[in-house]
Protein backbone atom coordinates (compact mmCIF):
# COMPACT_ATOMS: atom_id res chain seq x y z
CA UNK A 1 0.00 0.00 0.00
CA UNK A 2 2.81 2.25 1.09
CA UNK A 3 4.80 1.76 -2.58
CA UNK A 4 1.59 2.47 -4.78
CA UNK A 5 1.26 5.84 -2.59
CA UNK A 6 4.83 6.69 -2.99
CA UNK A 7 4.04 5.70 -6.79
CA UNK A 8 1.24 7.53 -7.38
CA UNK A 9 2.88 11.18 -5.75
CA UNK A 10 5.77 10.86 -7.85
CA UNK A 11 3.59 10.50 -11.06
CA UNK A 12 1.66 13.56 -9.58
CA UNK A 13 5.08 15.39 -9.26
CA UNK A 14 6.42 14.45 -12.80
CA UNK A 15 2.88 15.18 -14.32
CA UNK A 16 2.66 18.37 -12.65
CA UNK A 17 6.86 19.70 -13.37
CA UNK A 18 6.24 20.36 -17.39
CA UNK A 19 2.85 22.52 -16.41
CA UNK A 20 5.10 24.19 -13.11
CA UNK A 21 7.84 24.78 -16.23
CA UNK A 22 5.90 26.60 -18.47
CA UNK A 23 4.02 28.98 -16.00
CA UNK A 24 5.48 32.66 -16.29
CA UNK A 25 6.42 35.23 -13.54
CA UNK A 26 3.45 37.59 -12.08
CA UNK A 27 4.95 40.48 -14.55
CA UNK A 28 5.16 38.98 -17.94
CA UNK A 29 1.56 36.76 -17.01
CA UNK A 30 0.31 40.69 -16.48
CA UNK A 31 2.20 42.11 -19.65
CA UNK A 32 0.46 39.95 -21.61
CA UNK A 33 -2.85 40.49 -20.33
CA UNK A 34 -2.59 44.13 -20.93
CA UNK A 35 -0.73 44.16 -24.05
CA UNK A 36 -2.36 46.20 -26.83
CA UNK A 37 -4.49 47.40 -23.58
CA UNK A 38 -4.71 51.40 -22.57
CA UNK A 39 -4.81 52.13 -18.91
CA UNK A 40 -7.81 54.64 -18.21
CA UNK A 41 -8.08 56.67 -14.74
CA UNK A 42 -8.48 54.45 -11.84
CA UNK A 43 -12.20 53.89 -10.17
CA UNK A 44 -13.49 53.17 -6.47
CA UNK A 45 -15.91 50.52 -7.74
CA UNK A 46 -16.65 48.38 -10.89
CA UNK A 47 -20.45 46.60 -11.22
CA UNK A 48 -19.20 43.08 -12.25
CA UNK A 49 -21.73 41.07 -14.58
CA UNK A 50 -21.81 37.64 -14.35
CA UNK A 51 -20.13 37.29 -17.92
CA UNK A 52 -16.96 38.56 -16.38
CA UNK A 53 -14.18 36.48 -15.17
CA UNK A 54 -11.77 37.28 -12.06
CA UNK A 55 -7.92 36.10 -12.71
CA UNK A 56 -5.34 36.41 -9.50
CA UNK A 57 -1.80 36.93 -10.96
CA UNK A 58 0.43 35.57 -8.61
CA UNK A 59 1.71 37.50 -5.57
CA UNK A 60 0.36 41.38 -7.62
CA UNK A 61 -2.73 41.52 -8.59
CA UNK A 62 -6.84 40.36 -9.63
CA UNK A 63 -7.80 41.02 -12.90
CA UNK A 64 -11.72 41.70 -13.10
CA UNK A 65 -13.51 41.14 -16.73
CA UNK A 66 -12.56 40.52 -20.04
CA UNK A 67 -13.36 41.11 -23.44
CA UNK A 68 -12.55 44.85 -24.63
CA UNK A 69 -12.56 46.41 -20.70
CA UNK A 70 -10.72 44.79 -18.06
CA UNK A 71 -10.12 45.95 -14.40
CA UNK A 72 -6.74 45.88 -12.34
CA UNK A 73 -7.00 45.88 -8.71
CA UNK A 74 -3.64 45.55 -6.59
CA UNK A 75 -5.34 44.68 -3.00
CA UNK A 76 -3.57 46.22 0.25
CA UNK A 77 -2.45 43.62 2.35
CA UNK A 78 -0.06 40.46 2.11
CA UNK A 79 0.21 39.37 -1.79
CA UNK A 80 2.76 37.28 -0.89
CA UNK A 81 0.39 34.88 0.30
CA UNK A 82 -1.65 35.29 -2.82
CA UNK A 83 -1.39 32.46 -5.33
CA UNK A 84 -2.80 32.20 -9.16
CA UNK A 85 -4.63 28.72 -8.30
CA UNK A 86 -6.16 29.80 -5.45
CA UNK A 87 -10.10 30.55 -4.62
CA UNK A 88 -11.21 33.85 -4.18
CA UNK A 89 -13.96 34.66 -1.36
CA UNK A 90 -15.51 38.37 -2.22
CA UNK A 91 -18.07 39.69 0.46
CA UNK A 92 -20.21 41.82 -1.30
CA UNK A 93 -23.00 44.47 -0.15
CA UNK A 94 -24.60 45.47 -2.76
CA UNK A 95 -24.33 45.06 -6.45
CA UNK A 96 -20.17 46.55 -6.41
CA UNK A 97 -17.08 45.79 -5.66
CA UNK A 98 -15.66 48.61 -4.35
CA UNK A 99 -12.11 50.02 -2.70
CA UNK A 100 -11.59 48.62 0.98
CA UNK A 101 -14.25 45.67 0.19
CA UNK A 102 -12.40 42.64 2.17
CA UNK A 103 -11.65 39.67 0.19
CA UNK A 104 -10.43 36.59 1.39
CA UNK A 105 -7.91 34.31 -0.53
CA UNK A 106 -8.69 29.98 0.58
CA UNK A 107 -5.60 27.48 -1.00
CA UNK A 108 -7.80 25.34 -3.29
CA UNK A 109 -6.33 21.98 -2.28
CA UNK A 110 -6.14 22.33 1.76
CA UNK A 111 -9.36 25.13 1.89
CA UNK A 112 -6.75 26.71 4.60
CA UNK A 113 -7.51 30.40 4.48
CA UNK A 114 -4.93 33.03 3.85
CA UNK A 115 -4.86 36.71 5.61
CA UNK A 116 -7.63 39.05 4.52
CA UNK A 117 -6.77 41.16 1.69
CA UNK A 118 -8.85 44.61 0.94
CA UNK A 119 -9.43 45.74 -2.64
CA UNK A 120 -7.46 48.56 -3.83
CA UNK A 121 -8.40 51.00 -6.66
CA UNK A 122 -9.61 49.51 -10.14
CA UNK A 123 -7.45 50.50 -12.72
CA UNK A 124 -9.70 50.13 -16.17
CA UNK A 125 -7.38 49.08 -19.48
CA UNK A 126 -9.26 49.07 -22.47
CA UNK A 127 -8.17 47.76 -25.74
CA UNK A 128 -7.03 50.30 -27.98
CA UNK A 129 -6.98 54.32 -27.22
CA UNK A 130 -8.44 55.34 -24.03
CA UNK A 131 -11.97 57.04 -23.97
CA UNK A 132 -11.82 59.82 -21.65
Amino acid sequence: MLRASVAMAMVALLAAAPAAAKRKTPDAELAELLKGRTAEPAVRCITPTTNDSQRIISGKAIVYGNGRRIWVNVPIGRLDTMRWDDVLVTERFGGQLCRNDQIRIVDRFSHVPRPILRLGDFVPYVKGPAQR
